[in-house]
C-alpha cells in the first residue's frame, strides 16, 4: 500500500505489483523516477534498476560474441560495434560498466581475448600470426606482449605448458 500511495504521488500507473518487481504501464520520466527513488527510501525500500544490470549483461554478451564467436576481427573500433548494438552511448556504457564490474570494458575485452588466445594455443591448429589476424591485433609482437602483461608468460611458454599435461590421440 505504501508504494503504491508513492506511485499514485508520482503519477506513476503499474500495470502488475509483485513483491520485489512492478511492471509499469508507460516508461516514468527521470523526473518521475528520482522522485519515487527518494520518496521510497525514506520509507525503507531501495529502487533497483534493472535495465542497467541487463544492459551490463548485453556488453558482456557483444563482447563475448566478438571475441569468441567470429572468425575474423571486425574493422569497426568496440567502442562504434557497442554504441550501435545497445543504442547508448558509449561514454555511458563505459562509466556503468566500469561502476558496476569494477574494471573497464576495455580491460574485459582484453581478457577475453587473452582467453581466446588460449583456446586457440591448446588446439594447436593455427599459427601465432593467425591467431594475431584472427582477433584483431596488428602484430604478433603486440599480441605476445599483451599476453605477457596479463598472464605472466609468453604465448610460447604457455603453449608448452599445455603440450607437457596432453598427449596426442596418435601416441595413445
Amino acid at each position: 500500500m505504501a508504494i503504491q500511495t508513492e506511485l499514485d504521488k508520482a503519477g506513476i500507473e503499474p500495470l502488475n505489483m509483485e513483491l520485489g518487481e512492478i511492471t509499469l504501464k508507460e516508461a516514468p520520466t527521470s523526473l518521475q523516477l528520482e522522485g519515487l527513488a527518494k520518496e521510497l527510501k525514506s520509507l525503507g525500500f531501495e529502487m533497483i534498476d534493472n535495465q542497467k544490470s541487463r544492459l551490463i549483461e548485453q556488453i558482456k554478451t557483444q563482447i563475448i560474441k566478438l571475441v569468441h564467436y567470429t572468425d575474423t576481427a571486425s574493422p569497426l573500433k568496440l567502442s562504434t560495434i557497442l554504441t550501435d548494438q545497445l543504442n547508448h552511448d558509449y561514454s555511458y556504457l563505459s562509466n556503468l560498466f566500469s561502476a558496476v564490474e569494477g574494471t573497464t570494458i576495455e580491460k574485459y575485452y582484453i581478457a577475453q581475448k587473452i582467453e581466446r588466445v588460449k583456446e586457440l594455443l591448446i588446439y594447436n591448429e593455427l599459427s601465432l600470426s593467425e591467431i594475431a589476424y584472427q582477433l584483431g591485433y596488428s602484430s604478433v609482437a603486440y599480441l605476445s606482449a599483451q599476453f605477457k602483461q596479463v598472464t605472466g608468460m609468453t604465448p610460447s611458454t604457455f603453449k608448452n605448458l599445455q603440450s607437457h599435461g596432453r598427449r596426442n590421440l596418435d601416441d595413445l
